[in-house]
């Protein structure tokens, strides 16, 4: 089945009060540049080793992105949203969700609830601010039917004030906080996003978390993975390994791990006459990760062939998926 989408205005602001003002505080300090040579072939590496490939093992998440309009513009943000980049445009149908800022999207509610009565578990990733909150009623609707199917993923980028709002600008700490507070309040499933600073090791930057959560009553358990997840930078301009098919056993590694392993994501690229699906949330406009208009032609293999393949994924361990 081709997966067809349809375009929707927004009300959005043009600018972004909140954006940074200087260099963001997750930038990997004293890191070599990308030699240009590295991530070129996607069947052999820079030295002319066998490129790493993941199969798609079980299509467990199927995202969906809403569109790259954003209320806020942070500093490092892997898919550059902000008030004005609309390169990917909005999605009506099914599952998703992340953005941009999905609330932005005015059919987001009616995605939920078409997903959450198919039977899906749905993840929204949410900043937590006004255009979150504009919503509250509908989403105390769907969470009083749906319960725990329905969870939210609020992005919070350290347990520092200062340095979440030096990646994301002034004035974002305490509507976001207020917004992660309201979720917990009202019994929703949530979950917190985070980020690692270069220096921090992960049981200090989750007891940070683990502080911030108990001063203000937020019930999120600190220590569990899946509630708060803490990413690695991803910087696609500094110098990371290429991973060869020699890596998985030296780094133990197995390909399944890997978040293209059991997702994709359906986008909808300005410009272009319909939906595609990507291979990764993280790189919605290369086109060497576009995988065609359909799941099935989607389900061939990925080739690791971009700096955030090694950083994030399989030297990070990451994933956007719970």
């Amino acid at each position: 089945m081709v997966l067809r989408s349809e375009v929707l205005e927004a009300a959005v602001p043009k600018t972004s009060r909140n954006r940074p003002t200087g260099p963001s505080p997750f930038q990997l300090p004293n890191a070599a540049p990308l030699p240009s040579a590295k991530f070129v072939d996607p069947s052999t590496t820079a030295i002319g080793e066998a490129r790493a490939r993941v199969p798609l093992v079980a299509l467990e998440t199927l995202w969906f992105n809403t569109g790259t309009l954003c209320n806020l513009t942070c500093a490092t943000c892997y898919i550059e949203s902000s008030p004005t980049n609309d390169a990917l445009i909005y999605l009506t149908r099914e599952i998703g969700f992340t953005g941009g800022e999905p609330f932005l999207n005015r059919g987001i509610i009616a995605m939920l609830a078409d997903a959450l009565s198919r039977g899906y578990a749905v993840l929204v990733l949410t900043n937590a601010m006004r255009p979150m909150r504009r919503h509250e009623a509908a989403l105390r609707a769907l969470s009083d039917v749906y319960g725990a199917k329905l969870t939210l993923r609020v992005s919070l980028d350290h347990y520092s004030p200062a340095i979440h709002e030096a990646e994301r600008g002034p004035r974002s700490w305490a509507p976001a906080l207020d917004g992660l507070r309201w979720l917990s309040d009202e019994g929703f499933s949530i979950a917190v996003a985070g980020r690692h600073l270069g220096s921090e090791p992960d049981l200090s930057a989750r007891a940070g978390y683990a502080a911030l959560f108990a001063e203000h009553a937020i019930a999120i358990d600190a220590r569990n993975p899946t509630r708060l997840l803490l990413f690695p930078e991803m910087d696609a301009t500094a110098d990371v390994p290429e991973i060869t098919t020699a890596c998985w056993g030296i780094l133990q590694k197995d390909p399944a791990t890997i978040m293209c392993a059991s997702s994709r994501m359906v986008v909808h690229r300005r410009g272009e006459p319909s939906a595609r699906v990507a291979a990764c949330t993280l790189i919605p406009y290369d086109a060497g990760f576009d995988m065609g208009e359909t799941l099935a032609e989607a389900s061939r293999a990925v080739a690791l062939n971009h700096p955030h393949c090694a950083r994030f994924c399989v030297l990070g361990g990451a994933s956007c998926s719970a």
